[in-house]
């Protein structure tokens, strides 16, 4: 064999080895690459879920907050009522149509925001806010048959009154600090 043959097959081999090796590189680069593209694709979803996550317990914080504080506020609205009449029917002066249909009112708006609350959660929040109301709308009705029993020239259960208008503000001051670790804390469970 002569040397210009010999050159020529280990060019040819040369040449093959080469090819192979480039099929070999390219397929190994074309899963490398798969894989590669795979794990940015899975680290962009990750990072959107993350974000979509974090987005969705800052919306639900923010609603808790609305809650809370729209059912504070009727709470106010109803023990500023209660503060206002009390005096009255203690001086046996008889309620009036307006005053007694205010004092409805105000009760009911404290229902209302109870129910929008309770979307919320989570579960002890709703427990105490429908117990405030409870107790609410207990003293509420104690003060009313206060009052029906001065108008009709009976002595006055004041103490029922009393004991009522007492359990209402334990429960708010309850209500008031658990309202507020749940908002510092907004990854409650929402109910």
């Amino acid at each position: 064999m002569s040397d210009a043959t010999a050159t020529v097959i280990a060019g040819g081999i040369a040449l093959v080895a080469a090819v192979i090796g480039a099929v070999i590189a390219g397929r190994y680069a074309e899963r490398g690459a798969k894989a590669g593209g795979r794990k940015a694709v899975e680290a962009a979803l990750a990072q959107v879920q993350g974000q979509a996550a974090s987005e969705h317990w800052q919306w639900v914080r923010s609603q808790r907050y609305q809650s809370f504080a729209s059912l504070l506020a009727a709470y106010t609205a109803l023990d500023e009522v209660l503060a206002r009449i009390t005096p009255e029917v203690r001086g046996r002066v008889p309620l009036d149509v307006a005053t007694r249909d205010e004092l409805r009112q105000a009760a009911l708006e404290l229902q209302d925001r109870t129910s929008l609350l309770a979307l919320w959660g989570p579960d002890e929040a709703r427990m105490l806010a429908y117990a405030l109301t409870r107790k609410a709308v207990a003293a509420v009705g104690s003060l009313l048959q206060v009052e029906r029993a001065t108008s009709e020239g009976r002595i006055p259960e004041w103490s029922n009154y009393e004991q009522a208008r007492s359990g209402m503000n334990e429960t708010y001051a309850a209500f008031l600090q658990r309202a507020g670790e749940i908002i510092r804390d907004p990854m409650q469970t929402v109910s």
